[in-house]
């Protein structure tokens, strides 16, 4: 509690010095379940007092007027600072510096969750990590998830929300990430950002990002990445790719059971490697993971043998039987075009020789961009081999009116919500059919749809 007084050049208002912070939460943002926390609180913020006291000990960290921070309290210190923001900030970065370890930041529009995911299982394995949680990556959440380091943890690995410009750069400046990976730039949150160009920028805020002498991991094949301006950064740069020649190079790829086969070319050495997971885009998540383990001081080898026990994540691409002995791909986390593209790619490997339905939800956040990318979305279905295409809201219309256009032999149906698709499956649904459903992660009647499809 001293220290952080004297860091903070607070005023002591009320309460002890004497016990020592264990959380730290942005008060009315971040809710307050522990003893032991700090808490930043605004001018404009109305304060339960009651609470705070019963959870304490607790800490107050306010620029309000003396007199409204001054109150009976018993199990609660009152700091009162010039400026909120100012000590928000110098007591992040000073947190931050109380730990010289590998801190991974991850941005991109579709992957960066799963690589997360395959760097916390390979380097869990071996240390205490620290990570976020699923996909919860907004601005918001950079707080907690930076106090979660403590005197055990080894490694730290987070991934960058992106709603707006500005918001990597933001959480950049909390996090002071050593490594940094781009896993690729697809279209996405054009609302934010105005259009491609602005996306591209924003991704880019992590290289600026990235701590002196850190790493960043790029994908080597992404036409979007290379127009990105390296000329500034003065670390270490790590490509890893499949079509163009890069530092961490994946060769004869092939599908197998539960998984993707290749070889791992990094020098003059290659890997034979398995990853769960289906799909050419879960080979480049798996690239970025090794490269990444290997900057944190992990080896090559660790990485593999640990990499084979990754559990797929749930909707991402999930294979299940379903109704009528029929295989249920449930996509429902997420919905942009790079991820539908990838379904894509992998329906037609694994959709070879079965009846292929797609159900297609909206794609949110493109701004004025979304008849034009969700037209797009049609034309890549027009060119397969599709037998049923079910479209299910207003602007995925788009997809079933452009693959209309473009002559394909699809049986099309267009539904504003999933009342009554399954009228119209039901009668398609046997073993050799194979049913893609994929929407965004905010539509819980898809998300239950698919549940539906899948029990038998």
């Amino acid at each position: 509690m001293s220290e952080i007084r004297k860091l903070l050049q607070g005023e002591l208002i009320n309460g002890s010095e004497l016990w020592s912070v264990k959380h730290a939460i942005y008060y009315n943002r971040h809710e307050l379940t522990q003893n032991n926390t700090l808490m930043f609180v605004s001018k404009n913020d109305t304060i339960n007092w009651q609470e705070i006291d019963q959870k304490g000990p607790s800490l107050v960290i306010s620029d309000k007027p003396s007199e409204e921070l001054k109150h009976a309290l018993k199990n609660t210190t009152v700091l009162r600072v010039k400026s909120i923001i100012q000590s928000y900030w110098k007591f992040m970065d000073y947190y931050r510096n109380l730990f010289q370890i590998p801190v991974v930041a991850l941005t991109g529009t579709c992957g960066k969750t799963t690589t997360k995911e395959m760097i916390k299982h390979i380097a869990s394995k071996e240390w205490n990590v620290q990570a976020s949680v699923s996909s919860k990556n907004e601005p918001r959440q950079s707080l907690p998830y930076l106090t979660g380091i403590n005197q055990n943890t080894k490694a730290a690995i987070f991934e960058l929300g992106l709603g707006n410009i500005g918001n990597i750069k933001h959480q950049c400046m909390i996090y002071q990430p050593t490594i940094g990976i781009i896993t690729n730039i697809g279209v996405h949150h054009l609302d934010g950002c105005i259009n491609l160009d602005g996306y591209i920028k924003a991704k880019a805020e992590i290289v600026e990002g990235i701590r002196k002498d850190g790493t960043l991991i790029i994908n080597g094949d992404d036409e979007n990445i290379k127009k990105i301006s390296l000329n500034k950064f003065k670390g270490k740069v790590i490509t890893f790719g499949v079509h163009e020649k890069s530092d961490y190079q994946a060769t004869n790829i092939k599908f197998a059971k539960g998984g993707m086969k290749f070889v791992l070319k990094v020098e003059n050495d290659n890997y034979n490697l398995f990853v769960p997971g289906y799909g050419e885009h879960q080979v480049y998540n798996a690239l970025a993971a090794i490269a990444a383990v290997k900057e944190m001081g992990l080896s090559i080898d660790i990485a593999i043998s640990h990499l084979k026990t990754f559990k797929s994540m749930a909707r991402h691409l999930e294979f299940s039987t379903g109704i009528g002995e029929c295989t249920i791909v449930d996509d429902t986390w997420t919905n942009n075009p790079t991820s539908v593209e990838a379904a894509l790619k992998v329906l037609d490997t694994i959709g070879k020789k079965k009846k292929v339905i797609l159900i297609l939800g909206d794609i949110k956040r493109l701004g004025n961009f979304e008849e034009k990318y969700h037209r797009e979305i049609g034309t890549m279905v027009a060119k397969r081999n599709i037998d049923t295409l079910i479209t299910i809201g207003k602007r995925a219309e788009n997809i079933a009116n452009q693959a209309l256009k473009e002559g394909t032999k699809a049986d099309v149906h267009m539904f504003k919500d999933v009342t009554g698709v399954l009228e119209v499956l039901k009668n398609k649904l046997d073993s050799e059919t194979i049913v893609l459903i994929k929407g965004p992660m905010s539509s819980k009647s898809m998300i239950e749809f698919a549940n539906q499809l899948k029990n038998k």
